[in-house]
């Protein structure tokens, strides 16, 4: 397997998840090849990152007055292909917390128990009435470690 700048020890950052979601992959998410476009895994991310969010207690509502996160960046790696109706387990966990941001690390595993995809994004809580970052409270943060 290719070498990941983002995970140093792939066998721990693997052994690392608990929470993932299943994902089915629906034609619609498929090229003309039958394989899964390279913007479908980005919608994988979006669904495993909502419900993780809402796990782990940090938000009921995605978008409230008091709060709300929003995307900063966000990559993916394509380790193998991944075809039509194919079901994958897509997991999610925090990899690190910062004052008004987190890092979340992604893993899409097949059913052979193979990784099909890897990614990472920085995700951003804000003041949706300012548009601008605010800190995350130490209750907050407590809820992203022990996920």
């Amino acid at each position: 397997m290719r070498t990941i700048n983002y995970i140093e020890n792939m066998e721990q950052w693997r052994s690392e998840f608990t929470f993932h979601i299943p994902v089915k992959v629906r034609f619609s998410e498929t090229d003309m090849y039958g394989h899964v476009n390279n913007v479908s895994p980005f919608i994988y991310f979006e669904e495993a990152r909502i419900d993780y969010i809402k796990h782990t207690g940090l938000l009921t509502d995605m978008a409230s007055k008091d709060g709300a996160v929003i995307v900063a960046d966000l990559q993916c790696d394509y380790l193998q292909q991944i075809y039509f109706s194919e079901k994958l387990k897509m997991y999610v966990k925090t990899h690190s917390v910062g004052n008004s941001s987190f890092e979340l690390h992604y893993m899409a595993i097949k059913d052979n128990g193979e990784i099909a995809l890897t990614g990472r994004g920085r995700m951003v809580y804000f003041n949706p009435q300012t548009g601008r970052p605010q800190p995350l409270s130490e209750s907050k943060k407590k809820l992203l470690v022990k996920n």
